[in-house]
């Protein structure tokens, strides 16, 4: 087959990774061999694959709803935010520097184009198809010329691209039409059709709109999906709830005791992998909620503090709210803390950090008698140990290099009294080991609660991705999906103006695989009907000139290239040697 679709979205969070793992899951379960993807990645939510490549996790857990082992190759650009401005550029699964928002959209993201193309070229040798997912909405024009996740990748593959729209928002006919008509004819000519997402109520009063999108676009809906409660799936965006509500949309069970169990997470500023208390969530009687002020931590029986990219600024954060001052008063009292990753690096008695806050020595909580010094070379890991006597596995994220000098051992790192700290996340996954740990945070706590002898978090989260695919299965045309999967974008599609500019090739291009009619593959380009070119006195974006610095940052764009080396220089090396 070798085939493919681009799964597109009107917005963020439309809804596009639970629709690409859901594709992925019924794919598969149709015998077919198939595999995520997703050229370029914003998500502090990350995951470590088995070679020790760092990837989104969205993207690990589609290539769980495919069955499939997750590699670097699934997700070539991962951007890890540091700040509004700025973030850290993982490569291939692996952090190369800092880069400011101006810099990577200023001419430094076309250059990985090539390198996003080929892992995707690779994938469709080794499956029948490969399913991508876009980023935000493909309709962004003022970053069109260098984009390499949506159209930028459509166009590169010749590959066919369903726009996803959550019409519990509102305004997705808007949404649909608008983001089609914003795109040049070349790319309209990949716009294969849309899918609904998160529908409440009577399918038969939306089709009067459906039928008129189809008049004014030309193309179809392949769906409607209805609005689920209960998806627990790993997003990449954001919490998708308010601080104070509880974890996603799980469903709270009663507890297998006599008593609840509450758990409080510090909601720390660039919080990252918070996907760590999603198997607690899980745990019937356990109701965990993301906190931002003290006084929500009186009632909670455990605290904790989470992973961060950005552990001294937390740390200023949790100071700054009381929450500091209310962790020390906790850990005084003998009740229930659990710091991880750079939680783990808060609780400690001192940070040195010269690499991700540039802040020099800072003074810890001191709740554990650790020591924390920032090294350049990132830990990516997939650890296996014990723990409370039962068997643990987990995986590292961090540059934070911890000295342990006290205590009583606990995975990488330790415990005092009621007060853990470690550098694993994952690890509450390991059913035997959470169990035993609320164990000891219930005994500690003066609670009666007792966790349910057979909780399985990795049957719970195969349960959501058959959710996924049956979703597919009975609320998408599945017989069109795979027509467009397998014989790619239909002919005819007719151009929606007025339609946008149309953009020039970008470096590291291959060839008119971008912005002509003729694919990677060699495919000629179907459906694409020409029209005039808008002169770029009608909105288009001007050539961008050389770059400097831009002051969106503490250093030029050098992404750690070394003195005298410029960013694009050493970006194209970088390139080179990742392939």
């Amino acid at each position: 087959m070798s085939g493919g679709l681009l799964v597109a979205g009107t917005t963020s969070d439309a809804g596009k990774s639970v629709v690409t793992a859901g594709i992925c899951r019924w794919l598969v379960r149709q015998g077919v061999k198939v595999a995520p993807f997703k050229a370029q990645n914003m998500s502090l939510n990350s995951f470590v694959t088995r070679e020790g490549a760092e990837i989104g996790r969205a993207q690990a857990m589609q290539a769980q709803a495919a069955r499939v082992e997750p590699t670097a190759l699934m997700n070539p650009v991962l951007l890890k935010p540091g700040s509004d401005r700025s973030s850290q550029v993982v490569l291939m699964g692996r952090p190369v520097g800092e880069m400011s928002a101006r810099g990577y959209h200023g001419g430094r993201q076309e250059s990985l184009l090539s390198t996003v193309v080929d892992c995707l070229e690779q994938l469709r040798g080794t499956y029948d198809a490969v399913i991508c997912e876009g980023a935000g909405s493909p309709a962004e024009i003022n970053l069109r010329r260098t984009d390499i996740v949506n159209m930028g990748i459509a166009r590169a593959a010749r590959f066919p691209v369903v726009v996803v729209g959550d019409i519990d928002r509102g305004g997705v006919f808007a949404s649909f039409f608008g983001t089609t008509a914003l795109l040049g004819a070349e790319d309209q000519a990949l716009i294969a059709g849309y899918l609904v997402n998160k529908f409440r109520g009577d399918v038969s009063l939306l089709e009067p709109g459906l039928d008129m999108l189809h008049g004014l676009t030309g193309r179809p809906t392949y769906g409607v999906l209805p609005f689920v409660h209960g998806l627990g799936i790993d997003e990449e965006d954001g919490l998708r709830v308010s601080l104070r509500g509880a974890v996603r949309e799980s469903i709270v069970a009663p507890p297998h005791g006599e008593d609840v169990l509450r758990v409080a997470v510090c909601a720390v500023p660039l919080m990252s992998n918070f996907t760590d208390v999603d198997a607690l969530a899980a745990e019937p009687g356990v109701v965990v909620r993301f906190v931002d002020r003290a006084e929500e931590l009186a009632d909670a029986d455990l605290v904790i503090v989470p992973g961060t990219r950005g552990t001294v600024k937390a740390l200023a954060w949790l100071r700054e709210r009381g929450l500091a001052d209310a962790l020390l008063r906790r850990a005084a009292q003998g009740r229930p803390v659990l710091g991880i990753c750079g939680g783990f690096q808060v609780l400690g008695e001192r940070i040195e950090d010269e690499v991700e806050s540039r802040a020099g020595q800072v003074d810890g909580l001191g709740l554990l008698p650790v020591r924390i010094r920032f090294d350049r070379e990132k830990t990516l890991a997939r650890p296996v140990g014990s723990a409370l006597g039962e068997p643990v596995e987990g995986y590292e994220i961090h540059h934070g290099v911890a000295d342990v000098r006290g205590g009583e051992p606990f995975l990488d790192g330790c415990r005092v009294g009621a007060v853990w700290g470690t550098h694993w996340h994952g690890s509450l996954e390991s059913d035997a080991f959470r169990r035993q740990f609320l164990v000891e945070v219930a005994a500690a706590a003066g609670r009666r609660f007792v966790p349910a002898p057979d909780t399985s978090f990795g049957a719970l989260r195969e349960e959501q991705l058959d959710r996924l695919g049956d979703l597919i299965e009975e609320h998408a045309d599945t017989g069109a999906l795979m027509r467009l999967i397998e014989a790619g974008v239909p002919g005819g599609l007719p151009f929606v103006g007025p339609g946008a500019p149309e953009v020039p090739a970008a470096r590291g291009a291959r060839g008119a695989g971008v912005t002509g009619g003729v694919g990677v593959r060699g495919a000629p380009a179907t459906g694409s009907v020409p029209v005039p070119v808008p002169s770029r006195d009608r909105g288009s974006a001007p050539d961008s000139g050389p770059q400097g610095r831009d002051g969106l940052s503490s250093r030029p764009d050098t992404l750690d290239g070394g003195p005298g080396r410029s960013a694009g220089s050493w970006m194209d090396d970088v390139v080179k040697e990742a392939l």
